[in-house]
């Protein structure tokens, strides 16, 4: 049961790191400067997300086998690069948002950015492999929280000092990368 949670906690946690979740907590922290609603959105996102996929690994062992998810994944992260080297056109700093509101942006965006993504497959897998949904939801989503929760606490301080513009093109530039090794590996 303990190595359950903590094999799904250590997985996770390091698999996140550069993940483009952890880019979406660093963003959102960067521009609407409120860590406490992110925060609260990734942690519901991540028990919604990996309740699911951990469901579906105990339900299915081999559900993610083929080359259509390599394909869908890989070429998804290109588009996502693309999209974020072109700027918003209406306006360069964000409108006011209440707290309400920035949870649940974070909540949905978050529960969508883990969909296919390495998190939840690992999810799925662990589910499967340990055969414990309770440990492995726990663990994975301790994981995630442990790779997130700084980077929503180091945007937020960070937002003054670097330029948005640089943000976006270095999430980019590793989202471009990622979506071109799911594509050669």
């Amino acid at each position: 049961m303990l190595e359950a949670l903590a094999m799904s906690t250590g997985i996770v946690a390091l698999a996140e790191v550069g993940d483009k979740t952890q880019l979406l907590s660093f963003f959102l922290a960067a521009r609407y400067r409120r860590a406490w609603p992110i925060v609260w959105g990734i942690l519901i996102a991540t028990l919604l997300n990996h309740g699911l996929a951990g469901a579906m690994g105990v339900l299915a062992r081999d559900w993610l086998e083929g080359d259509a998810l390599k394909w869908a994944l890989g070429l998804g992260f290109i588009a996502m690069a693309v999209w974020l080297l072109i700027p918003d056109r209406l306006d360069n700093e964000p409108k006011p948002i209440n707290s309400s509101n920035l949870f649940l942006i974070t909540l949905v965006a978050f529960f969508i950015a883990e969909m296919g993504d390495k998190t939840q497959v690992a999810t799925v897998g662990l589910a499967a492999h340990y055969n414990d949904y309770l440990m492995v939801v726990m663990g994975t989503t301790l994981g995630m929280m442990i790779a997130n929760v700084p980077a929503v606490l180091i945007g937020e301080r960070l937002a003054e000092r670097l330029p948005k513009r640089m943000i976006q093109s270095v999430a980019a530039v590793l989202m471009a990368a990622l979506g071109a090794a799911i594509l050669v590996l």
